[in-house]
């Protein structure tokens, strides 16, 4: 996909993914995605929360440690994934700077068709993810903080051990909850209670660090979220067969070529394919890189989508429109 020979001007020129005539900024702003839509009425709903929400500049999994502290009885209470749900949505969500998922999980009355669109099964348990794994982090957090820890003060029932031990996945926990059962104050000789406590210590503190590693890898998870719909939306739009024609007013030239997009998450099976692809509403980013070559396409979808227009700019001088229709819908 790239063509031409060296020129100054446009070598160090990129284009925006939302640059074009004042025709297609038009287009942009009459075909608005639905999706886009309803995550800003989400966004609403998230601020009439109980809990102030973190402003969108903000949110950092940083603030993890700090809930810990701040709501630490609030994370020893719940013990399902109703209850975690409902104290994400009233309070830890906003919180943690993930507004727009609590809004999405806490709306009520969603269509079938939504709920599926946006993906509210797969985002409710990452929720459920987060909060044990926060209640896992909390719990052995405390122990850890108690100069010498008790059995009455450690302790889990049995409900909120299963869920947190089958939600959270913390390799470590079952060795601590096999600590904490053994009272350190009791054994053959005060001597072994510095040994107990120690050893007991010791694991609430691996606990707690692999409990907050699984907390933040599951808040990126809900952070991206809202991304993963956008561009799963636009990848479906994009899906399927092209005739791509590109001209280089570089050398005057026209190429005429077949580009097949797949479903998102399988591979091409052409040899080229873009290394970049990122899509808002009906504005197409492509990043081509080959032997060194770099071209940038900027483009639009038109004609419900039936058809492709933009331009491209590449780092050898190449410049000029690009125009595609779709010969072959989306081959799953």
């Amino acid at each position: 996909m790239i063509h031409g020979t060296p020129s100054p001007r446009n070598q160090t020129h990129a284009h925006s993914i939302l640059a074009g005539p004042p025709r297609r900024r038009r287009e942009l702003g009459v075909h608005r995605d639905a999706t886009v839509g309803l995550l800003a009425i989400i966004m609403g709903i998230s601020i009439l929360l109980s809990s102030p929400p973190v402003r969108a500049e903000d949110a950092s999994p940083m603030l993890l440690s700090q809930m810990i502290s701040k709501s630490g009885n609030q994370l020893a209470a719940i013990d399902s994934d109703v209850s975690a749900q409902a104290l994400f949505t009233s309070t830890l969500g906003p919180a943690l700077g993930l507004n727009d998922a609590a809004g999405a999980v806490g709306a009520k009355r969603l269509s079938s068709k939504l709920v599926k669109e946006l993906r509210l099964a797969e985002l409710s348990q990452s929720i459920s993810e987060l909060m044990a794994a926060m209640a896992v982090w909390q719990f052995a957090d405390s122990i850890g903080h108690e100069g010498t820890p008790s059995t009455t003060s450690t302790s889990l029932h049995k409900t909120r051990q299963d869920w947190v031990t089958s939600r959270s996945k913390v390799t470590s926990l079952s060795d601590l909850f096999r600590l904490v059962q053994t009272d350190p104050r009791t054994g053959p000789s005060q001597a072994t209670v510095p040994l107990k406590n120690t050893e007991l210590l010791l694991a609430a503190n691996r606990t707690a660090l692999e409990a907050s590693q699984k907390a933040t890898a599951a808040w990126w998870d809900i952070y991206g979220w809202k991304e993963r719909i956008r561009q799963a939306k636009g990848r479906a739009r994009l899906c399927g067969t092209w005739q791509w024609i590109i001209h280089n007013h570089q050398i005057h030239g026209e190429q005429k070529s077949t580009v097949m997009f797949p479903p998102l998450g399988q591979v091409s099976a052409q040899a080229a394919a873009p290394t970049e692809i990122i899509i808002l509403g009906d504005a197409i980013y492509l990043r081509w890189e080959h032997n060194g070559q770099l071209q940038e396409d900027s483009l639009l979808f038109i004609k419900d989508d039936a058809k492709i227009e933009g331009s491209f700019v590449n780092n050898l001088g190449g410049w000029g429109p690009i125009s595609a229709k779709r010969t072959a819908p989306c081959q799953p």
